[in-house]
């Protein structure tokens, strides 16, 4: 397996990166406040400033006038901690007293609901500078003189942004310093939720290569258990094919052993006569002692075969076939046998049958079945392969069948319903594994003939 990194140091990694998104997030939204907040603050002492010019406002000679001390302009500069800038303009837009340049309020400027005032605040530039503004309109009626005069008083922006900067600064030290708290928090939580998987590496890691037991009871999170769960049925399975094939090796070496030396004892036997006849008919004897040998090995081999298709059909290595196709050419290469050995073989497969499925294992289901039910049909009987729709494959004959009470037995391995029959035991236990691995359902019953009937349903498809 690739090695893909800490999962620790990942969820660490992921959470520090939300962390910092939520921390320039915040830091944004608390300028934002921070500087809204400076505004209303010192919005007011403008607003404070521009009434204050407003009633130094007086009439003279018909025209209107404003007399601002210069210690009065110096008392809210010194309370702002900024540069003030003011302008008085009369009726008609001109300037009586104050800075020029003052800039002029935007037509998007709304009038405050703030203050009980005709005001208005904005932002500007002036001489270079940012500067904030309120722009309060005075209403003047005296005699002779009516209008609406205008007082702008401007102060910059060194005031409101330090504020604003300030609780930014105080901001971004507290969410640092949570967030920090944070990830220590959660490396400490990951590590304990994650001591139970170091404890069920240890206890893999120090057993034997033949211990298969279930792995020890560790308490572990609600997440793990399907993969403790999943592990312990693997090592189950393990298990399980690890004792069938030990079982395997040690009845096969068994039905190997007594053939052989029966075959030795008789060679010997032969060996120590004088008479040719004695020896060709040890000869004729050895000989189908080594058939059977042969067919042991070639069904020995068959089951190995089996394991091989299995693995095939597990990496996708299973393809969609015509059963019945596959039926008439075993059909048609097993013809010859039934012949020799007096036998009629028919085929009932009318229509395509689809099915999924491993060639060479199909082949060899096939050719176990037909060759069972051969052996066991008299001469003159009657064995009939067939195939239905719905994955349906049967396979009858007219012998002596099988008792009701041994067709469960004889899909074991090496299994004899007669202790002297010829048979090695081994053919419906191939039928019994390929159909296994195939996901098939074997029946065995009785036919219309009086014998026995072989049904294999195959899963349908499409």
């Amino acid at each position: 397996m690739r090695e893909a990194g800490s999962l620790r140091g990942r969820l660490l990694r992921r959470l520090a990166l939300l962390l910092a998104l939520l921390l320039i997030v915040s830091g944004w939204t608390s300028y934002l406040n921070g500087r809204a907040a400076a505004d209303r603050a010192y919005d007011r002492s403008l607003l404070a400033f521009a009434r204050a010019v407003s009633e130094r406002m007086e009439t003279k000679d018909g025209a209107l006038q404003v007399n601002v001390p210069y210690l009065a302009l110096d008392a809210f500069a010194y309370d702002s901690a900024g540069r003030i800038f003011y302008q008085v303009l009369d009726f008609d837009g001109r300037l009586i007293s104050g800075y020029e340049g003052l800039p002029a309020p935007p037509d998007t400027a709304a009038r405050t609901q703030d203050y009980p005032a005709l005001a208005r605040f904005y932002s500007a530039d002036y001489q270079g500078l940012g500067v904030r503004v309120v722009s309060l309109l005075q209403p003047i009626s005296e005699p002779g003189l009516k209008g609406m005069a205008e007082i702008r008083v401007a102060e910059t922006d060194g005031q409101r942004e330090a504020l604003a900067r300030s609780l930014l600064n105080d901001t971004l030290w507290r969410m640092t310093a949570l967030a920090i708290g944070a990830l220590l928090l959660v490396w400490l939580a990951v590590s304990v939720a994650l001591r139970p998987l170091a404890q069920l590496s240890v206890a893999v890691t120090e057993r034997q290569p033949d211990d298969l037991r279930p792995l020890p009871n560790i308490a572990v999170q609600r997440e793990l258990s399907p993969l403790v769960n999943a592990l312990n049925g693997f090592t189950g399975r393990l298990r399980n094919q690890f004792e069938r094939q030990a079982q395997f090796i040690a009845d096969a070496a068994h039905e190997l052993r007594t053939p052989l030396a029966a075959l030795k004892a008789r060679i010997e036997l032969g060996l120590r006569e004088q008479n040719p006849a004695i020896w060709r008919e040890t000869l004729e004897a050895s000989a189908q002692d080594t058939d059977r040998l042969t067919q042991l090995a070639n069904q020995l081999l068959s089951l190995a075969r089996i394991e091989n298709g299995a693995q095939s059909i597990a990496q996708g290595g299973a393809q969609r076939l015509d059963l019945a196709q596959v039926a008439r050419d075993l059909a048609l290469a097993m013809a010859a046998l039934a012949y020799k050995r007096g036998v009629t073989l028919a085929l009932e497969a009318e229509h395509p049958v689809r099915v999924i499925g491993e060639p060479t294992l199909l082949n060899e289901l096939l050719s176990n079945l037909l060759d069972n039910a051969l052996a066991h049909t008299p001469v003159g009987g009657s064995v009939i392969l067939r195939v239905a729709e719905g994955g349906v494959l049967e396979v009858e004959d007219d012998g002596p069948g099988i008792p009701e009470h041994d067709r469960k037995k004889v899909f074991d391995r090496f299994y004899r319903r007669q202790a002297n029959g010829k048979g090695a035991g081994l053919g419906l236990s191939i039928v019994g594994e390929i159909c296994r691995i195939h996901r098939a359902e074997i029946t065995l019953g009785e036919g219309s003939l009086g014998g026995l009937i072989v049904r294999v349903t195959f899963p349908v498809i499409d």
